[in-house]
Protein backbone atom coordinates (compact mmCIF):
# COMPACT_ATOMS: atom_id res chain seq x y z
CA UNK A 1 0.00 0.00 0.00
CA UNK A 2 1.37 3.65 -0.79
CA UNK A 3 2.24 5.60 1.82
CA UNK A 4 0.94 8.99 0.39
CA UNK A 5 -2.43 10.21 2.51
CA UNK A 6 -5.38 11.71 1.46
CA UNK A 7 -8.51 13.58 3.37
CA UNK A 8 -11.92 14.38 2.59
CA UNK A 9 -12.38 18.09 3.05
CA UNK A 10 -16.32 19.44 2.75
CA UNK A 11 -17.94 22.39 4.41
CA UNK A 12 -20.95 23.50 4.76
CA UNK A 13 -23.58 26.49 5.68
CA UNK A 14 -25.22 27.01 8.89
CA UNK A 15 -27.53 29.15 10.97
CA UNK A 16 -26.20 29.97 13.86
CA UNK A 17 -23.53 31.97 15.81
CA UNK A 18 -20.55 30.11 16.58
CA UNK A 19 -21.14 29.58 19.94
CA UNK A 20 -24.49 27.38 19.34
CA UNK A 21 -22.55 26.12 16.29
CA UNK A 22 -19.51 25.11 18.97
CA UNK A 23 -21.81 23.36 20.94
CA UNK A 24 -23.08 20.99 17.93
CA UNK A 25 -19.50 19.58 16.86
CA UNK A 26 -17.79 19.89 20.31
CA UNK A 27 -19.88 18.41 22.73
CA UNK A 28 -21.42 14.93 23.64
CA UNK A 29 -25.13 16.57 23.45
CA UNK A 30 -24.82 18.61 20.72
CA UNK A 31 -22.99 16.02 18.21
CA UNK A 32 -25.40 13.42 19.20
CA UNK A 33 -28.16 15.63 17.79
CA UNK A 34 -26.73 14.90 14.46
CA UNK A 35 -24.61 12.07 14.12
CA UNK A 36 -24.09 9.48 16.46
CA UNK A 37 -24.06 9.25 20.79
CA UNK A 38 -20.94 10.61 21.47
CA UNK A 39 -19.53 11.43 25.22
CA UNK A 40 -16.96 14.23 24.53
CA UNK A 41 -14.74 15.31 27.64
CA UNK A 42 -14.57 19.43 26.73
CA UNK A 43 -10.74 19.83 26.91
CA UNK A 44 -7.48 19.37 24.83
CA UNK A 45 -6.74 15.73 25.95
CA UNK A 46 -9.89 15.07 27.06
CA UNK A 47 -11.43 11.81 26.39
CA UNK A 48 -14.42 10.97 23.13
CA UNK A 49 -16.29 8.29 22.82
CA UNK A 50 -18.34 7.60 19.71
CA UNK A 51 -21.02 5.01 19.87
CA UNK A 52 -22.59 3.35 16.55
CA UNK A 53 -24.73 0.71 18.07
CA UNK A 54 -25.31 -1.22 21.21
CA UNK A 55 -22.43 -3.99 21.15
CA UNK A 56 -19.31 -3.06 23.09
CA UNK A 57 -17.17 -3.75 19.90
CA UNK A 58 -19.28 -0.60 18.36
CA UNK A 59 -18.04 1.90 21.27
CA UNK A 60 -15.26 3.47 19.19
CA UNK A 61 -12.69 5.40 21.92
CA UNK A 62 -10.81 9.17 20.68
CA UNK A 63 -9.38 11.95 22.04
CA UNK A 64 -9.47 15.73 21.58
CA UNK A 65 -6.59 16.24 20.30
CA UNK A 66 -7.08 20.26 19.90
CA UNK A 67 -9.67 22.49 21.82
CA UNK A 68 -9.86 25.73 20.71
CA UNK A 69 -13.04 27.07 21.15
CA UNK A 70 -15.97 28.41 19.28
CA UNK A 71 -13.04 27.60 16.34
CA UNK A 72 -11.16 24.61 15.79
CA UNK A 73 -11.32 21.06 17.79
CA UNK A 74 -9.77 18.12 16.75
CA UNK A 75 -10.55 14.49 17.44
CA UNK A 76 -8.51 11.20 16.73
CA UNK A 77 -8.29 7.87 18.04
CA UNK A 78 -5.21 9.20 20.77
CA UNK A 79 -1.38 8.34 21.06
CA UNK A 80 -1.39 4.85 20.05
CA UNK A 81 -3.59 5.61 17.04
CA UNK A 82 -2.13 6.85 13.71
CA UNK A 83 -6.04 6.41 12.02
CA UNK A 84 -8.39 8.71 10.84
CA UNK A 85 -8.10 11.96 12.29
CA UNK A 86 -11.37 14.91 12.07
CA UNK A 87 -10.90 18.76 12.01
CA UNK A 88 -13.52 21.18 12.59
CA UNK A 89 -13.34 24.40 12.02
CA UNK A 90 -16.08 27.17 12.16
CA UNK A 91 -15.82 30.67 10.52
CA UNK A 92 -18.19 33.43 11.83
CA UNK A 93 -20.70 34.58 8.99
CA UNK A 94 -22.80 37.94 8.93
CA UNK A 95 -26.74 37.15 9.61
CA UNK A 96 -26.27 34.45 12.52
CA UNK A 97 -24.44 32.25 9.74
CA UNK A 98 -21.21 30.27 9.82
CA UNK A 99 -19.77 28.07 7.82
CA UNK A 100 -18.26 24.60 9.32
CA UNK A 101 -15.45 22.51 7.91
CA UNK A 102 -14.43 19.49 8.20
CA UNK A 103 -11.13 17.79 7.17
CA UNK A 104 -10.64 13.79 7.48
CA UNK A 105 -7.68 12.39 7.54
CA UNK A 106 -6.04 9.16 7.72
CA UNK A 107 -6.59 7.39 3.88
CA UNK A 108 -4.05 5.93 2.59
CA UNK A 109 -4.08 5.39 -1.45
CA UNK A 110 -4.60 2.26 -3.32
CA UNK A 111 -7.62 0.10 -4.70
CA UNK A 112 -8.35 -1.43 -1.34
CA UNK A 113 -8.91 2.22 0.41
CA UNK A 114 -11.17 3.44 -2.06
CA UNK A 115 -14.40 1.63 -1.24
CA UNK A 116 -13.71 2.64 2.81
CA UNK A 117 -12.81 6.32 1.95
CA UNK A 118 -16.23 6.67 -0.91
CA UNK A 119 -18.36 5.97 1.91
CA UNK A 120 -16.90 8.35 4.30
CA UNK A 121 -17.75 10.97 1.77
CA UNK A 122 -21.13 10.00 1.47
CA UNK A 123 -21.58 9.70 4.83
CA UNK A 124 -20.48 13.01 5.59
CA UNK A 125 -22.33 14.51 3.33
CA UNK A 126 -25.58 13.06 4.90
CA UNK A 127 -24.58 13.60 8.20
CA UNK A 128 -23.55 17.60 7.35
CA UNK A 129 -26.93 18.00 6.24
CA UNK A 130 -28.54 16.63 9.06
CA UNK A 131 -26.27 19.02 10.83
CA UNK A 132 -27.79 22.03 8.74
CA UNK A 133 -31.34 20.60 10.02
CA UNK A 134 -30.81 20.56 13.43
CA UNK A 135 -29.28 23.89 13.81
CA UNK A 136 -31.93 25.20 11.31
CA UNK A 137 -35.06 23.71 13.54
CA UNK A 138 -33.53 22.22 16.86
CA UNK A 139 -30.08 24.63 17.62
CA UNK A 140 -29.82 24.27 21.37
CA UNK A 141 -31.91 21.11 21.69
CA UNK A 142 -30.54 17.90 22.09
CA UNK A 143 -32.25 15.02 20.38
CA UNK A 144 -32.01 10.90 20.97
CA UNK A 145 -30.40 9.20 18.28
CA UNK A 146 -32.02 5.97 17.00
CA UNK A 147 -29.88 4.03 14.89
CA UNK A 148 -31.06 0.90 13.42
CA UNK A 149 -29.30 -0.70 10.72
CA UNK A 150 -29.03 -4.11 9.31
CA UNK A 151 -27.00 -5.57 6.08
CA UNK A 152 -29.21 -7.31 3.29
CA UNK A 153 -28.74 -8.90 0.26
CA UNK A 154 -28.16 -6.70 -3.28
CA UNK A 155 -28.15 -5.89 -5.75
CA UNK A 156 -28.93 -2.19 -4.00
CA UNK A 157 -31.89 -1.04 -6.24
CA UNK A 158 -33.57 -4.43 -5.74
CA UNK A 159 -33.17 -3.62 -1.70
CA UNK A 160 -33.92 -0.18 -1.77
CA UNK A 161 -37.20 -1.57 -3.44
CA UNK A 162 -37.96 -4.09 -0.76
CA UNK A 163 -37.04 -0.90 1.85
CA UNK A 164 -39.64 1.20 0.56
CA UNK A 165 -42.29 -1.88 -0.17
CA UNK A 166 -41.93 -2.67 4.13
CA UNK A 167 -42.46 1.48 4.53
CA UNK A 168 -45.41 1.37 2.17
CA UNK A 169 -43.49 4.37 0.56
CA UNK A 170 -43.31 5.40 -3.21
CA UNK A 171 -39.80 5.74 -4.81
CA UNK A 172 -41.74 8.67 -6.85
CA UNK A 173 -41.46 10.71 -3.37
CA UNK A 174 -39.53 13.83 -3.85
CA UNK A 175 -38.40 17.14 -1.73
CA UNK A 176 -41.40 18.75 -0.28
CA UNK A 177 -43.47 15.27 -0.42
CA UNK A 178 -45.04 14.47 3.03
CA UNK A 179 -44.79 10.51 4.49
CA UNK A 180 -46.24 8.47 6.68
CA UNK A 181 -45.02 5.32 7.76
CA UNK A 182 -47.47 3.52 10.67
CA UNK A 183 -48.39 0.37 9.26
CA UNK A 184 -49.40 -3.01 12.08
CA UNK A 185 -45.52 -3.89 11.76
CA UNK A 186 -43.97 -0.63 11.52
CA UNK A 187 -43.27 1.94 14.18
CA UNK A 188 -45.09 5.52 13.04
CA UNK A 189 -43.02 8.15 10.90
CA UNK A 190 -44.52 11.10 9.46
CA UNK A 191 -43.11 14.06 8.00
CA UNK A 192 -41.96 16.07 5.12
CA UNK A 193 -38.78 15.02 2.37
CA UNK A 194 -36.12 17.61 2.53
CA UNK A 195 -33.69 15.54 0.55
CA UNK A 196 -33.74 13.12 -1.70
CA UNK A 197 -31.53 10.65 -3.81
CA UNK A 198 -31.47 7.72 -5.70
CA UNK A 199 -31.59 5.52 -2.39
CA UNK A 200 -31.67 7.51 0.39
CA UNK A 201 -34.44 10.16 1.61
CA UNK A 202 -34.01 13.11 4.54
CA UNK A 203 -36.82 13.90 6.60
CA UNK A 204 -38.05 16.54 9.04
CA UNK A 205 -40.15 14.54 11.43
CA UNK A 206 -43.22 15.90 13.11
CA UNK A 207 -44.26 12.14 14.44
CA UNK A 208 -43.21 10.01 16.88
CA UNK A 209 -41.92 13.52 17.83
CA UNK A 210 -40.18 16.68 16.32
CA UNK A 211 -36.62 15.44 14.67
CA UNK A 212 -35.10 14.44 12.04
CA UNK A 213 -34.61 11.30 9.69
CA UNK A 214 -33.05 9.40 6.95
CA UNK A 215 -33.79 5.92 5.07
CA UNK A 216 -31.04 4.83 3.13
CA UNK A 217 -29.32 2.17 1.22
CA UNK A 218 -25.40 2.16 1.04
CA UNK A 219 -23.11 -0.07 -0.85
CA UNK A 220 -22.58 -1.35 -4.28
CA UNK A 221 -21.97 -4.77 -4.02
CA UNK A 222 -23.99 -8.12 -3.01
CA UNK A 223 -24.35 -6.90 0.97
CA UNK A 224 -26.12 -3.32 1.20
CA UNK A 225 -26.28 -1.56 4.57
CA UNK A 226 -29.98 -1.05 5.26
CA UNK A 227 -30.61 2.00 7.79
CA UNK A 228 -33.54 4.02 9.11
CA UNK A 229 -32.43 6.68 11.47
CA UNK A 230 -33.97 9.52 13.59
CA UNK A 231 -33.01 12.00 15.94
CA UNK A 232 -35.93 12.91 17.74
CA UNK A 233 -35.99 15.83 20.24
CA UNK A 234 -37.97 16.06 23.95
CA UNK A 235 -39.10 13.86 26.58
CA UNK A 236 -41.17 12.56 23.88
CA UNK A 237 -38.75 12.11 21.28
CA UNK A 238 -36.87 9.85 24.14
CA UNK A 239 -39.72 8.39 24.77
CA UNK A 240 -40.21 7.23 21.36
CA UNK A 241 -36.65 5.72 20.75
CA UNK A 242 -37.25 3.25 23.67
CA UNK A 243 -40.21 2.22 22.23
CA UNK A 244 -39.92 2.21 18.83
CA UNK A 245 -35.88 1.12 18.67
CA UNK A 246 -36.81 -2.77 18.83
CA UNK A 247 -39.47 -2.50 16.36
CA UNK A 248 -37.49 -1.06 13.58
CA UNK A 249 -34.17 -3.38 14.16
CA UNK A 250 -36.75 -6.44 13.95
CA UNK A 251 -37.82 -4.60 10.93
CA UNK A 252 -34.65 -4.54 9.41
CA UNK A 253 -33.58 -7.91 10.15
CA UNK A 254 -36.12 -9.39 9.18
CA UNK A 255 -35.53 -8.10 5.40
CA UNK A 256 -32.20 -9.07 5.89
CA UNK A 257 -32.53 -12.44 3.78
CA UNK A 258 -35.70 -11.58 1.81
Amino acid sequence: MSEEQRSIELEVDVVGTPEEVWRAIATGPGISSWYVPHVVEEREGGAATASFGPEPEMQIPGRVRVWEPLRRIVFDGGDADEGLAFEWLVEARDSGSCVVRLVNTGFATGEEWDDHYNGMTEGWKLFLSNLQLHLAHFGGQTATAMLPMASWAGPPAEAWARMLDRLGLSDELAAGDRIEVDGPDTPPLAGVVVEREARRMTVLVDAPAPGTAFIAAEGTGDQIMMSVWSYLYGDDGAAAVERDEPMWRNLLAGGATS
